[in-house]
């Protein structure tokens, strides 16, 4: 079978899918060359592409498999239309959830540490300085209690926080082995941003989530908070996002994701306390052998003439 990643980025998952399909042909394209590189293409791993109907009518393949479980870029009407399978990889236990909750993490700490100060202390010779703050005592909300919201509760627990956290069901009963001290329904976001020092956002990206970080809800935030997106760049306003940080009413902000991937290096929102990386949430040896092995199952199943596993 010929495989086309539809990115020319994340440069590991296309070596470790030869590595597990040694007789099929694993072959990858810039985003915006996929209509030009469709011929005897069987599956399509759009990465961040969009896969719309005309990529659709452009080839001939079989499979949309994502590397991962984002589908937003892909029109699932269009492939249903064309009797063309769509699979993804649940970020749950596969070693994905778990790595973007521990960069999660990472964001936050070098965030109260002030670590591109510390940084830069080191190279002036400085000691002693900044004075950073503390994960100890700090209320942490959630915002999207799934796979990856989850997993970084599990690991925000040992550092002596307080959890809230927003969630799509009426009544946080379903998610009380979290520790939660409190659990907002996604209509009181704003309730649960007053008392935030941060505020992780883990959820998709749907029509009730695109832009959920607004002008309101950044008036609503904690003065002085920070946030941190390992989730969906458009969940968040970028307007509303720079002058938050420019007024001061943000702090700051760690960023794995954005708008337009990848972000422009000069990019005025770099500009401000913005700690970013370039969406590698879910890339670790872990969480990508779990989607490889996934991913390479998918790919036996369509040569045997069944359906994927985790179809859409």
């Amino acid at each position: 079978m010929r495989i086309l990643f539809c990115s020319e980025g994340f440069s590991a998952a296309p070596r470790l899918l030869r590595a597990r399909l040694p007789d099929d042909e694993v072959v990858a394209c810039a985003t915006d060359a996929v209509r030009d590189a469709l011929d005897g293409v069987d599956i399509v791993i759009p990465a961040m592409a969009r896969i719309g109907a005309d990529v659709m009518d452009a080839g001939r393949f079989r499979l949309i498999q994502q590397w991962g479980v984002g589908l937003e870029g892909v029109d699932l009407a269009a492939a249903r239309a064309r009797g063309i399978w769509v699979a993804n990889v649940p970020s749950g236990g596969m070693g994905n959830a778990e790595s973007v909750a521990e960069l999660a993490v990472l964001l936050i700490l070098a965030l109260l540490r002030r670590f591109p100060e510390a940084q830069a202390a080191v190279r002036a010779g400085v000691l002693g300085a900044p004075l950073g703050q503390a994960l100890l005592g700090r209320t942490i909300c959630l915002v999207g209690l799934g796979h990856v919201g989850s997993a970084l509760a599990k690991r925000l627990q040992p550092f002596g926080v307080t959890l809230c956290g927003v969630g799509r069901r009426p009544d946080g009963s379903p998610v009380a082995h979290l520790g939660l001290a409190r659990y907002y329904p996604i209509g009181a976001l704003h309730a649960a941003l007053a008392d935030a020092d941060v505020v992780a956002l883990c959820l998709p990206v749907t029509a009730e989530t695109r832009g959920l970080f607004d002008a309101a809800a950044f008036a609503a935030i904690k003065p002085g908070a920070y946030l941190v997106n390992v989730a969906r760049g458009p969940l968040v306003d970028y307007a509303a996002l720079r002058d938050a940080l420019a007024s001061g009413r943000l702090a700051g902000a760690g960023l794995d994701v954005f708008w337009q991937e990848p972000i422009a290096p000069d990019d005025p929102l770099l500009a401000y306390n913005v700690i970013a990386t370039p969406h590698v949430g879910g890339v670790t040896d872990r969480g990508y052998n779990g989607i490889a092995d996934a991913v390479a199952a998918n790919v036996e199943r369509l040569r045997r003439g069944e359906p994927p596993l985790n179809e859409h």
